[in-house]
């Protein structure tokens, strides 16, 4: 296949967010490159964040599901859609009356973080917010329906993705649900989470407390789908890294109009060069 950009200029990124499924799994199959990947980021004295779109499960989820997988982390390793939706609520509409679609792990969060969270119709509601709903049902659809049929009131999307990808193809996530809502009541959502590069931001943030000499220009944001990963990345004015073991098909990746640093078959080149970079 056709790879885009020096490869070698990776070698001199400092910080590497990571999206998820489709990048350094699938579904519960981890890719073969995944833990010598991570393990070689560590041992160069460089850094790595996961950093995912998906809002049906927490932190503590994300946790297990990757000791699961045969990777140690902790929370702090993690910059999630939810964080970035709780961070955006509770600025832009504290002490609101939300009703919130979404799994029971993603009402936690929210709820934990300060949220005023709902999930039953009621004339007070002051707000909806959607999110990937594993869980979704008529009932979800036909109360944020109403809600925003009868109401002019925030309409707030924690990820904007159109599917999640499984071991057997793809399912509808975030994006195609609120598509559907807009269908039937004319409302489109304001989103979070990537492409806004504001997880970005906040990742960069949090390794330079350890590390001084990370910044926007030599962080990567690598992922599988042009218009979150790679948005993200070029929203935030950092390097972006398309890798083809996910959504995006090779015609796709260069027929797009997205200007990505560099277009990979999978991370497992990014261990390649990396190991190549090492003193």
């Amino acid at each position: 296949m056709r790879e885009k950009g020096n490869i070698e200029e990776i070698k001199d990124i400092k910080l590497f967010l990571f999206d998820l499924d489709g990048t350094l799994y699938l579904g519960e199959q981890l890719y073969p490159f995944t833990k010598a990947l991570l393990s070689e980021i560590k041992n160069q004295g460089k850094h790595y964040l996961f950093m995912t779109n998906n809002s049906s499960r927490g932190v503590d989820a994300y946790v297990e599901k990757m000791k699961r997988l045969g990777i140690d982390s902790c929370e702090s390793d993690f910059i999630t859609s939810v964080m970035a939706t709780s961070a955006y609520v509770n600025k832009n509409y504290p002490g609101l009356k939300f009703y919130v679609a979404g799994t029971e792990s993603f009402k936690k969060e929210l709820r934990e973080s300060g949220v005023n969270v709902f999930d039953e119709y009621s004339e007070d509601i002051e707000g909806v917010i959607q999110g990937f709903d594993t869980e979704l049902t008529f009932k979800k659809l036909d109360d944020v329906s109403k809600l925003l049929t009868l109401k002019d009131i925030p309409f707030i999307a924690a990820n904007p993705d159109f599917v999640c990808p499984t071991e057997y193809g793809y399912v509808p996530d975030c994006g195609s649900v609120c598509g559907m809502l807009k269908n039937a009541t004319g409302k489109e959502p304001y989103y979070i989470g990537k492409p806004r590069p504001e997880m970005v931001y906040f990742a960069v943030e949090r390794i330079q407390s350890i590390d001084s000499e990370v910044n926007l220009t030599n962080t990567m944001v690598v992922g599988d789908r042009m218009y979150t990963d790679i948005a993200c990345g070029i929203n935030a004015k950092a390097k972006s890294c398309l890798v083809l073991s996910g959504e995006t098909t090779e015609e796709q990746a260069y027929n797009s109009n997205y200007k990505m640093d560099y277009i990979l078959r999978d991370c497992g080149r990014i261990l390649e060069t990396i190991k190549r970079g090492a003193v």
